[in-house]
Parts: C-alpha cells; structure tokens; sequence
C-alpha cells in the first residue's frame, strides 16, 4: 500500500487487514520512534487490524520501488500516494507550484507501475492506481492537478497493454475517487471551493451530498481486487454509492 499513512489511504490498508490480507504501509514517516517492524500510528489513532507493517519510505524516491517489491514480492499493489494541492487560481500559480503533481503524484505512478512490469509481478497480481475525479472533471483552482491525474490513468491503461503485450497476466486498473472530506487532499479541494464560491466548508460539503468515506475506498478496492480481471474495466469512478465504470 503505497501511502498509506491517512485519508483514503489509510482506510484502505484497514479494509484490506480486516478482509485477512498482509499489508505493508508505505509511508514517509510515522509518529514517533516506532520500529519499522511493528504495527504504527497515525495521529495516536492505531490501525484497526494488527496484521499491518509499516515501511518509512519516500515513494517518489526511484529507489524505493525495487527495494520494496524485492523484499515483499506483493501480489496486490495499490498506489495512492501524492501531493496535496497548492490552492490558488490559475494566474495566481507559478510554474513550481503549478507543476507539483508532476514531481509527486505522477513521478510515484510511473515508478511503481513501471517495476510492476519490469520485475515482473507474478502472474494475476493486481495493481489499482488511485487517481481522482479531477481527472474527469478537472480543477480550477488546483494548478496541475487534474492533468496529473489523468496521466495516472493514461499510466495505467499503458501498464495493462504492455502486460498483456508480454503475456504477463497482470491487472493495472485506475480507481478515481471524488472529492471527499475523508483525506488532507480532500479537505483542501473543499477549502479552496468554498471560499471560492463564497460558502462556507461545512455548507459546500452539505452540497456535494452523501460522502465517500475511507471504509467505503477500502470496500470497493478489495471488490475489485476479488472480482474476474476479464471483466474489470480501465478505471472507475469511486463514489459513496461504489464503483462506477468509466468509458
């Protein structure tokens, strides 16, 4: 589980934990002097299911990737690191801040889907990409954030024609979840809308009605990763109603 320390991420190494799978939790850094070896915490909260190993690590960090599918050899791969936006409106940006998820949620994509094919995983590994609904619905007031996205998904439709090129039986499919209260990334897209359309956080989230929660991420990437990859489609959209298919 690549960034796995809060948000959607979080919930979803919990789900995956409880559903009895082994998960290894890519993240930075964890709060205080935790061992690499144990179970760890994010905000005194731990996680849910013991059976969780956390790995402080930078996934952007071309290292990181290698030394990580060497060690665990995983079967399930789930992406969902990034960056949180810089919140401003287009004019307002500069090319570095506009530029970010480049350098982060697009630099972590490659890099994980590319050792996925290189290594290889084993035959019917699975790797899921979370993305976001920006990707389809863009985001004025985000920089380049939205055009990252998509690329996460282009990077994972590319993935899945080269696996099926080489014979190598792997899945690469692209979740994109909408805006949602539940992570820092979020939290911001709220923050920066509601003061943009004059409302206030609470009235903007009332707004996007029933939210997407990290247990219902969880639920729905565990779905997929259990469901006939001969019927899986390229990327979904992720609501608090589940999966939706995309063109």
């Amino acid at each position: 589980m690549v960034g796995a320390s809060r948000g959607l991420g979080r919930g979803i190494a919990d789900v995956f934990a409880a559903a009895g799978a082994r998960v290894v939790a890519i993240a930075r850094s964890a709060p205080g002097d935790l061992a690499a070896d144990v179970p760890f915490e994010v905000a005194d909260v731990p996680f849910e299911v013991a059976d969780v190993r956390f790995e402080a690590a930078d996934a952007a960090d071309p290292a990181t990737p290698p030394r990580i599918l060497a060690t665990y050899q995983p079967e399930i791969l789930v992406v969902v690191a990034g960056a949180t936006p810089v919140s401003r409106p287009l004019h307002e940006h500069t090319w570095d801040t506009f530029s970010v998820h480049w350098h982060s949620d697009v630099k972590i994509a490659f890099g994980w889907v590319r050792e996925a094919l290189v290594r290889p995983l084993p035959p019917g590994s699975r790797v899921i990409v979370v993305s976001s609904g920006a990707a389809v619905n863009g985001s004025a007031v985000s920089g380049g954030y939205a055009g990252a996205k998509a690329t996460q998904r282009f990077i994972a439709a590319y993935a899945q024609d080269e696996s099926g090129r080489a014979g190598l039986g792997i899945t690469f499919t692209t979740v994109l979840p909408v805006m949602t209260p539940a992570g820092g990334v979020g939290q911001e897209g709220i923050r920066a809308y509601a003061a943009r359309s004059g409302r206030t956080p609470a009235d903007f989230v009332a707004g996007l009605g029933e939210p997407l929660t990290a247990e219902t991420a969880g639920a729905a990437v565990v779905e997929l990763v259990r469901s006939d990859p001969a019927g899986l489609a390229p990327g979904y959209l992720l609501t608090a109603a589940g999966l939706q298919k995309l063109p």
